[in-house]
């Protein structure tokens, strides 16, 4: 007979949850934690884990943590008193994570990390991440097409807590540096963000007026990048972005910003569901904690087949 992971005990009137060792079966709740849905890429893992997890039997409560590592405590910290089943989880910083991972682990709730690592192992049951530096350097060789292997450029930089920014960053300039005629300008960060990234292209602008391209560590920025060139009458500057949004795929299809490197959100946050699912039915995921998935290029030539961070056959 097969023992419910949690044993719930009543005592003097209180409900106790005791973290039992075992197997649960495919019920229960499933706490799903990512960035704001104001950015579609996050919104996309949300909607993605939640439609898997209902499909799977279990309920489902979506939080939001808006990058906040102590917000993302106290939701932690929700989801343990709820009893949840599992976790899914797209982090609010690579080092803040790790004590509240390890408060859910401890607590008898396992987490499945999608999009962000943390730096730690042994604490997530998975790491499920884009291959970020492949796609980066994927997105780099379409920028250095773009711009002809010369001229100025600059780079739109992510959140520094944010191990993907530095990964894309590292896998640009691995491909980009071998161009001689390649000269990076201006970098600086626009945390993700639209409205950063516009303000951040105007002074870029201001004290760059030859810039000839812009990659961005995100779409989010580049699409406030593009914003500002556009307002600046400068499109004939050349951005490349990271993610696969439809924003961007629309803006490729009407010759604005020319290309962008998927990372597949929403099926990466089914597949944490599914092996959330299956760890909590026989105890193991069957695969290893930190998985890769490779990313795709997407430019004019494949643009029309890309739909919510997908791209079909």
């Amino acid at each position: 007979m097969k023992l419910n992971r949690r044993l719930m005990i009543s005592a003097f009137g209180l409900s106790l949850a005791i973290a039992m060792p075992g197997f649960a079966s495919a019920e229960g709740l499933i706490a799903i934690i990512t960035p704001s849905h104001d950015n579609p890429f996050f919104k996309a893992e949300a909607v993605g884990a939640e439609a898997r997890a209902k499909e799977l039997g279990y309920e489902t409560v979506v939080m939001v943590h808006d990058d906040d590592p102590n917000k993302q405590s106290e939701l932690f910290g929700t989801a343990i008193a709820r009893g949840a089943a599992a976790i899914i989880l797209d982090n609010a910083g690579a080092d803040a994570t790790v004590a509240a991972v390890q408060r859910a682990k401890d607590a008898g709730i396992p987490s499945f990390l999608i999009d962000r690592e943390i730096k730690e192992s042994g604490i997530a049951v998975s790491q499920i991440v884009s291959n970020n530096y492949q796609g980066a350097q994927l997105g780099a060789e379409e920028f250095v097409k773009l711009m002809g292997e010369e001229g100025q450029y600059a780079e739109l930089l992510g959140r520094e807590a944010d191990t993907n920014a530095g990964i894309r960053s590292s896998g640009y300039h691995d491909i980009i540096d071998q161009y001689p005629d390649m000269e990076m300008v201006a970098q600086q960060t626009a945390n993700w963000s639209q409205t950063e990234a516009y303000t951040v292209m105007e002074t870029m602008l201001q004290a760059h007026p030859d810039i000839k391209g812009v990659i961005s560590g995100n779409d989010t920025m580049a699409m406030g990048a593009w914003a500002a060139l556009e307002a600046a009458g400068r499109t004939d500057v050349m951005v490349v972005g990271f993610d696969g949004s439809n924003d961007v795929r629309d803006s490729i299809k009407a010759g604005g910003i020319k290309a962008t490197v998927l990372q597949p959100a929403y099926r990466q946050a089914q597949l944490a569901v599914e092996q959330a699912d299956q760890y909590l039915k026989t105890g193991s995921t069957g695969v290893e904690e930190k998985q890769l998935m490779d990313c795709v290029l997407i430019n004019g030539d494949n643009a029309e087949q890309l739909e919510t961070f997908a791209l079909s056959e």
